[in-house]
């Protein structure tokens, strides 16, 4: 394909992304079910290019953002509070979900060595970030609950593709030393772990520096690539060290970056992250119709992996519930052992927990990757796709409803302090200072109408710690009042703008003014 007709697909590809995302929203529907779909019914219309997926491309270009946003925004509090469930899930559920869908294709498929088996069981073991993204962000979910699949969905890839690149190596050479592969897979998560904090250390130290805006949201953007080009380069998890250096990053962003940064680095990464997501979930319905070639059509599928395919779906997805559920059981012995920071989740978490088990672009990629010579490489490929259609179609579209008829209950103690009081905090913390200024050196008050305006505030939020919801009752129509001030004013800008009354010049200024205002209005509306 010339270069030129590549750049009209991917414009083509990103308005089909618009179109279907924006007719999945109309319809109450996971987007990424709609563009899994609709990317699949693209593939096979009359004419379409057949598209294909570079699998190492694939990897480096949308895991390495992807990560990094979810890494730079968790909760790092929770997300260390939770870590051995996490590494339970990201570690311990992958393995054994790798070991039970290998046991089901050697049954299934008893021609096919173990070492093949283990391998697809690897392919499809772990949860993909970017599914779980698309679909967390729909739902609302309790604290831990959220902690776990975060969590999960950034450590769980490592896990996976280790897990496959042994299993891969074994059925070639035909030898397994399990002791070398557990040391081998810790060294690896080490050594991604150092190269993460090395890169995201470095990458403040370079930012600490910088006073240019944009250069400041660009070199921030290349830490997520660098980072796990590095892990790459050295032999060590990318998927890591690209984990490691987000959440360190994350960590220190509210120190090292000016406002402005921040807000522009979040806007510049919501675009980005709404345009990978969306381009994964399109190319991976685009890439069955290569799929289906391979193998000379969907009747081929039917005769020849019909009955296996429905128990690799099925182990995958029981394997899962009997991962949590069993740790479950397990934290609950442990409780009444006397352990009380063996917290169980309960059979309302568990059963959403067991569900949320989406695959995505991984488990394709990697796929990708088999060998010619891999034997069972064409069920392989098949198992990856019908995986990913069936968890991201039928658990992404019903984990909503899953979550309102369970009704999991948000078992975390409650945080010391809640947003009210916390609010109450900062509003003191501004009035004080305002009231250390707001006086000359001869005690002579200079600022009166700021200190009157900021203990106005530091005793409306201080109300508003004290009876919440009272004080919230009449705060909606004021916000609306705020709101309608804003565009009272911006319309009668435009007027005088296209009356010919002012320049361009004042237009951008007292319009950027305006829009700033709007946002803090309707950012203290959020809150």
């Amino acid at each position: 394909m010339h270069p030129v007709e590549t750049f009209e697909l991917v414009l083509i590809l990103l308005a089909a992304v618009i179109a279907l995302h924006w007719a999945a929203l109309r319809l109450c529907l996971p987007p990424s079910a709609a563009l899994l779909v609709g990317g699949g019914a693209l593939a096979f219309l009359p004419g379409s290019p057949q598209i294909a997926l570079d699998p190492e491309l694939a990897l480096v270009l949308f895991l390495p953002p992807l990560l990094w946003d979810g890494a730079y925004f968790t909760a790092f509090g929770r997300f260390r509070r939770h870590l051995p469930g996490i590494l339970s899930l990201a570690v311990g559920a992958v393995l054994f979900t790798t070991l039970v869908v290998g046991a089901v294709v050697h049954l299934l498929v008893p021609q096919l060595p173990w070492a093949a088996c283990f391998a697809l069981g690897a392919i499809v073991s772990p949860p993909d970030a970017v599914s779980a993204r698309a679909v967390l962000q729909r739902v609302t979910l309790p604290r831990r609950l959220q902690a776990l699949l975060e969590g999960e969905s950034l450590l769980n890839d490592a896990t996976g593709l280790v897990l496959f690149r042994f299993a891969v190596v074994a059925t070639l050479s035909g030898t397994f030393d399990a002791g070398a592969a557990a040391g081998s897979f810790v060294l690896l998560a080490l050594g991604g772990a150092a190269i993460g904090v090395a890169v995201g250390m470095a990458g403040i130290f370079v930012v600490r520096r910088m006073q240019e805006q944009t250069l400041v949201v660009a070199t921030s953007t290349l830490l997520c690539w660098g980072a796990y080009i590095a892990g790459e380069m050295v032999h060590v998890s990318g998927v890591i060290a690209t984990v490691a250096a987000g959440l360190l990053f994350g960590w220190y962003q509210h120190v090292i970056l000016p406002a402005r940064v921040r807000l522009q680095g979040s806007a510049f990464w919501r675009t980005l992250v709404f345009s990978l997501e969306a381009l994964v979930f399109i190319l991976i319905g685009s890439s069955l119709r290569g799929v289906l070639d391979r193998i000379d059509g969907g009747d081929t599928v039917l005769a020849t992996f019909a009955v296996p395919l429905l128990g690799i779906i099925a182990a995958v997805i029981l394997a899962r519930f009997a991962w949590v559920f069993a740790s479950d059981a397990l934290l609950t012995l442990l409780n009444k052992a006397g352990l009380k920071r063996a917290r169980p989740l309960g059979w309302r978490q568990a059963s959403v927990l067991g569900w949320t088990g989406m695959r995505g672009v991984v488990t394709l990629a990697v796929a990708l990757t088999l060998p010619a010579q891999m034997p069972g490489r064409d069920l392989m490929l098949v198992a990856a796709f019908a995986v990913i259609l069936v968890t991201i179609i039928i658990q992404g579209t019903s984990l909503g409803w899953l979550i309102r008829v369970v009704q999991p209950v948000d078992g975390d103690p409650a945080p010391p302090m809640a947003l009210p009081a916390a609010e109450s905090a900062v509003a003191r913390a501004k009035r004080e200072e305002v009231e250390l200024r707001a006086f000359d050196g001869d005690g002579n008050l200079i600022h009166p109408q700021l200190l009157d305006s900021y203990r106005k505030r530091a005793d409306a939020t201080q109300r508003y710690a004290d009876d919440a919801d009272q004080f919230m009752a009449g705060i909606q129509s004021h916000f609306e009042v705020m709101l309608a001030a804003v565009a009272a004013g911006r319309a009668e800008l435009i007027r005088l703008h296209r009356e010919g009354r002012i320049e361009d010049e004042v237009l951008h200024d007292l319009e950027r003014d305006l829009d700033l205002e709007e946002m803090g209005i309707i950012f203290q509306q959020g809150a």
